[in-house]
């Protein structure tokens, strides 16, 4: 069940991923405060982070943000402005949660 597709901007690296307000919050329903989201990084190739990464999501002027986690994740990944990265649940895998990332390069 997708959750967000966003096209990254400078402000997603310095800021934060701020999910778009058109965001399907559906399976993110109990939370509140600060979540871990226990998430497999996958590039649009099908090649995968060896490990889940965890990213934290907080709430910041009322918009849900993923912060600590995601800066690992752009770095590891090498991610730049103008890429494309989907958000979103899996019913069955190893994490709860799967990001796929699509590069401009």
């Amino acid at each position: 069940m997708e959750i967000f597709t966003k096209q990254l901007t400078p402000i997603d690296f310095e800021r934060g991923l701020e999910l778009p307000p058109r965001s399907n919050l559906e399976p993110l329903q109990h939370f509140q405060g600060t979540i871990e989201l226990s998430t497999i990084v996958e590039s649009a190739a099908g090649t995968r982070l060896p490990e889940p990464v965890t990213i934290h999501c907080s709430t910041k002027n009322g918009s849900l943000v993923l912060k600590r986690g995601w800066y690992d994740i752009a770095r590891d990944v090498g991610l730049r402005s103008g890429d494309t990265v989907t958000f979103y649940r899996e019913v069955n895998g190893g994490a709860p949660f799967k990001l796929k990332v699509r590069s401009v390069r």
